[in-house]
Order: C-alpha cells, then structure tokens, then sequence
C-alpha cells in the first residue's frame, strides 16, 4: 500500500491512582496524536504528567481528552448538564492539561472529547456548540478531533476552529455514522487484521460498511484506536506499519 499522510490517535493517561488502563508506553511509538484524559473520568496527576513525557519524547502531538465527571462510568454515562456547568467543566479540564504540558516545553495541539459528551456533541447542536466557543476562548489555534461527516465539523468551522474528521479503527458504525452503542455486541472490532481492513476501506475508498452492511461515505484525517481496549497494542502496530506512517511533527 502507498504511504498516505494519515494521523493515528489513541486515548491515554486514563489510569487513575490504582485503576490501571491501558499501556501508554508500548503504544506511543505506533501513534502520531494522543488524547490525554483530564481527570474527569481518569488520569491523576503523576499518570497525566507521565504521559505527556511519553508523547514529548516519541513526537507525538497532545491533545486533551475531558469528558464528564464520571470516574466510575469511565466517562460513559450521559449526563446532563447545563451549558454554563459544562462550559465550566471543559474549561477547567483543557486549561489543566494545556498549562501541564506547556510546563514541560510542549504545546497542545488539540481537544477530543471522551465517551458520552463526545457521542451528544456529536447529535446535539447545543453541546457542540458550547465545545467549540470553549476552545476557541482558550486558544483559536486549537483544533477539534470529532466525527466524520456529521454537523459538528460545520459548527466549528463556522465559530472559526480547525476540525479534524476522525474515524475508528475498533467500533462499528450505523448508517447515519453514529457509532454503534457499546451494548451491541456487534458494536467493537476486536481483530486487528479486521480493523485493518475497515480502515483501509475509510481511507483508500472513503466509504465504510456499516453494521447493516451498507457502504456509507466518510472522511478520514485521523484514526482512533481505544488505549484501553485489549489489543490497543497490535491495532496501532499493524496500522501503523501497514500506512508507513511518519511523524507528522
């Protein structure tokens, strides 16, 4: 397969205190992006901290990763909030982690939101509303990691910041491009030749096969492979050596 200038993301720092996820280490060196969580739904400060020494050293760039304050849902559980509480909440995670990693000499090159306020912002046009005026009051040089093809990637455009197409490389999709829930069993890709291929469907032909089969388009700039799901490790390596990716940095 020809080279192809394609970013690969994964979610990292997750690990809290003595709940260990994931292997940042072993993964680093197969991604170009990371979405550093920010302690709201995991990530302590020495696991934050450590992870942004990881991504320094192995040149990749940072991005921070908050989601709802749901350490025991992992994030996972929608909850609602107002839009002054989550404006605050997003506020708080992104200028932690953005002041973290400028301490070391880094800059932040990007917010991904995580688990559930990801999938409302991505059918609710209020929530991502209040994403994007939130990152763009912080730095307007920062840009949104969000889902391919749907409305969000409009609103952040509109407000003025930079959006990045992201697919996945483990889940399942519907046809309206929503990913499919986590309660389906169908809704993970857990071998990595399978997640392969679907990628190199998203990428080459711009098009994936949702769960019902059909083929639906996309775009893909950036790949996401889940930190925490059991074969984060040879999902990153076979994508990474299969698309020869270089550091994009």
């Amino acid at each position: 397969m020809k080279s192809k200038k394609i970013d690969i993301n994964c979610d990292m720092g997750e690990s809290y205190y003595d709940i260990k996820v994931g292997n940042d280490y072993k993964i680093m060196p197969f991604i170009t992006s990371c979405n550093i969580a920010c302690g709201f739904h995991g990530g302590d400060p020495k696991t934050i901290s450590n992870t942004i020494d990881y991504a320094l050293d192995k040149n990749v760039k940072i991005g921070a990763h908050p989601s709802f304050h749901d350490i025991k849902g992992f994030g996972r559980k929608i909850i609602k909030v107002s839009n002054r509480q989550l404006k605050n909440q997003i506020l708080y995670q992104v200028s932690a982690l953005k002041g973290m990693v400028e301490s070391k000499g880094g800059r932040l090159n990007h917010i991904k939101p995580h688990g559930a306020l990801y999938n409302m912002a991505s059918i609710d046009d209020e929530i991502a509303k209040t994403i994007v005026k939130v990152i763009k009051n912080i730095d307007p040089n920062l840009k949104l990691y969000g889902p391919s093809m749907l409305r969000w990637k409009n609103i952040s455009e509109n407000i003025g910041i930079n959006y990045v197409s992201e697919v996945f490389s483990d889940r399942n999709y519907n046809d309206d491009l929503t990913l499919v829930n986590r309660n389906n069993n169908k809704a993970m890709i857990t071998n990595p030749k399978e997640s392969l291929r679907h990628v190199e469907r998203m990428v080459k032909e711009k098009t994936v096969k949702s769960i019902k089969g059909n083929l639906i388009p996309i775009i893909a700039e950036t790949i996401c492979v889940h930190g925490d799901q059991p074969n984060a490790i040879d999902f990153a390596k076979i994508i990474y050596d299969s698309f020869k990716i270089k550091k994009l940095i």
